[in-house]
């Protein structure tokens, strides 16, 4: 259900609409494909699968949402030959050597106009869980940029809802300490955080403009190489964890997690089907279930969440608390 997940923080006076209010705001937002001339579509689809019209699900507290996507890309090089045709037909018709910016500009448009009727659609959806409880919203996204357009389309939504007061306030989550930082603490001294494995996958960067990088892919990581690489101004940007042996996941320098996995331990005794024809409710329990485990661990881990007053916060509850480890 999630391969990636970026978190965002809710405010803690959020109070979460009746559910059949959201159902109905999301009713009148849902998906709609592309038209022949329009460049991008954005709309509300049912978590569960097209089996489904709800657009809202749950599981205990939590709400699970889905927003799909669908755009029409179109090559640069056929905007240009386009863009380059008229150009060239409009200096034979008028005699003129040069073409105004204002012109070509006007010619692009055109030329989009024209060529998206032809272009192929793709599509994509994206899962919303949102945890009313710990004031959580986790975005299947490995993008912030990503995220954000989901979670603007969730604020909107919320926003048509009569007497939803006070709005979703969504910032999304900072740390104490950088995850790189916090990374390369964990591979120069051969010892992860509480409750974390280091696994056998790892990107270093330079932070310059050269960007010289080196992968660890399937290779042991506690080398002197590694350490190494670090001491000379290398930084993690991605790193391979396990958290308590039920979760593998990779931990980017945005403090974003990739390549979600749940490990055999979790799935063991868990019947295919569970309690539902789809599997979604079981899918979504585990999940989510392991998730608020994991992400309050994974915020600990590097030093607590950074509140606006620049103190560290509880990563249960965004309350104020101890700084656990020095900002980077």
């Amino acid at each position: 259900m999630f391969k990636s997940a970026t978190f965002f923080r809710i405010a803690s006076d959020f109070v979460m609409p009746p559910l059949d209010a959201l159902e109905e705001a999301l009713q009148s937002a849902p998906f709609m494909p592309c038209g022949a001339t329009q460049e991008e579509s954005s709309g509300w689809v049912p978590p569960r699968g097209n089996k489904s019209t709800v657009l809202v699900e749950t599981v205990g507290p939590h709400v699970i949402l889905r927003l799909c996507f669908e755009r029409r890309p179109l090559p640069a090089s056929a905007v240009k030959d386009e863009v380059d045709a008229r150009v060239e037909k409009y200096k034979q018709e008028t005699g003129r050597e040069r073409v105004s910016s204002k012109i070509k500009k006007e010619f692009k448009e055109e030329a989009i106009q024209a060529l998206l009727p032809r272009a192929f659609t793709k599509r994509s959806s994206t899962t919303l869980w949102i945890d009313p409880v710990n004031c959580f919203l986790v975005v299947d996204s490995g993008s912030l940029a990503g995220a954000d357009k989901v979670v603007s389309q969730l604020i909107e939504a919320l926003s048509e809802i009569p007497g939803s007061r006070p709005g979703l306030m969504a910032k999304p989550v900072q740390t104490q300490m950088a995850a790189g930082a916090a990374m390369a603490h964990w591979l120069a001294s051969r010892e992860a955080p509480v409750g974390f494995t280091v696994d056998r996958d790892c990107e270093l960067k330079t932070p310059d403009d050269q960007k010289s990088t080196v992968r660890y892919s399937r290779h042991t990581l506690e080398i002197d190489e590694v350490a190494e690489h670090i001491a000379s101004g290398k930084v993690p940007t991605q790193l391979a964890l396990t958290w308590n042996e039920r979760v593998s996941f990779t931990l980017t320098d945005m403090a974003q997690v990739k390549k979600i996995k749940l490990l055999d331990v979790v799935l063991d005794g868990v019947q295919d089907n569970g309690k539902d024809d789809d599997g979604f409710d079981t899918d979504a329990a585990i999940l989510t279930g392991e998730l608020s485990a994991l992400i309050p661990d994974l915020l600990e881990a590097l030093g607590g969440e950074l509140a606006a007053d620049g103190q560290a916060t509880s990563p249960a509850t965004g309350a104020a608390a101890e700084p656990l480890l020095a900002a980077a």
